[in-house]
């Protein structure tokens, strides 16, 4: 599918309005990608439906429904939809409040949803002395409050190292060794493991079990089995997945979405 302009005139009407937040809706079909651009304001990204995965030069994160994405104000990057996507967004003046500097996935709680979904019906224009007002204050106040996830996965800048995560990204279940893809990209193993985890912060190995976690996630949310995703993300077999699953996010794979 073509890249969708993000940068409509609707989206800048929002970042644009004299009040410190503002809060839209918009939806997308399944595998829509928007191209690269960036926003003057912070903006939080939550999917009542669907998956998104979004990307920037520093790395990506996968988005679940449930969950949502901080992005630092300013940051470049990219989504692209799994799946048909209900995306609800609040962009948030920089220095409203002490959010996070740093762009993350937050949990959103069941307060924050019905708070955002609430928020996407107040005019841009509201009465700073209001209850539309106040409840985006109440907004803001739950936004400085949202627990961080590990639903990041850094990205090397070094092309022959982003060229091997792409190819682990489309294919999780890939066995290939360290050894393997340092021949692969002319370095040897040594100086592969070193400048992968000078670009990265992790080891090849922890990189590869969050990126094939990440993938998990994204087929879980569209409700394939277990045992399959297992399978197909290069677990040998459904509780070895489990076990890496739950030791990561702290509840097991059948937990995660509920």
């Amino acid at each position: 599918m073509a890249p969708t302009d993000l940068i409509s005139t609707d989206h800048l009407r929002f970042e644009r309005t004299p009040m410190p937040m503002a809060a839209m809706a918009v939806d997308y079909g399944h595998n829509t990608f928007i191209a690269s651009h960036r926003h003057r304001r912070a903006q939080l990204l939550y999917a009542i439906e669907g998956v998104m995965i979004v990307a920037a030069p520093s790395g990506r994160w996968v988005v679940p429904p449930t969950r949502g994405v901080w992005l630092a104000a300013g940051l470049e990057h990219t989504v692209q939809m799994s799946g048909n996507v209900k995306m609800r967004t609040v962009f948030v003046e920089p220095d409203a409040a002490k959010l996070p500097q740093a762009s993350c996935v937050v949990d959103i709680s069941p307060l924050v949803r019905e708070l955002i979904l609430a928020a996407i019906a107040i005019p841009l224009d509201y009465a700073p002395d209001s209850r539309d007002a106040r409840l985006m204050r109440l907004l803001l106040d739950e936004l400085t409050a949202l627990p961080v996830l590990p639903l990041y996965l850094s990205w090397p800048r070094d092309a022959r190292l982003a060229r091997v995560c792409d190819r682990l990204v489309q294919t999780p279940a890939d066995a290939a060794t360290l050894d393997d893809w340092a021949r692969e990209v002319s370095l040897s193993a040594k100086t592969f493991q070193r400048r992968f985890a000078a670009e990265t912060g992790i080891t090849f190995g922890r990189w590869r079990q969050q990126a094939r976690l990440l993938q998990a996630l994204e087929a879980l949310a569209h409700g394939e089995k277990i045992v399959n995703v297992a399978l197909d993300h290069g677990y040998a077999s459904q509780s070895a997945f489990a076990a890496m699953f739950k030791r990561h996010f702290g509840v097991p794979p059948s937990a995660f979405y509920r």
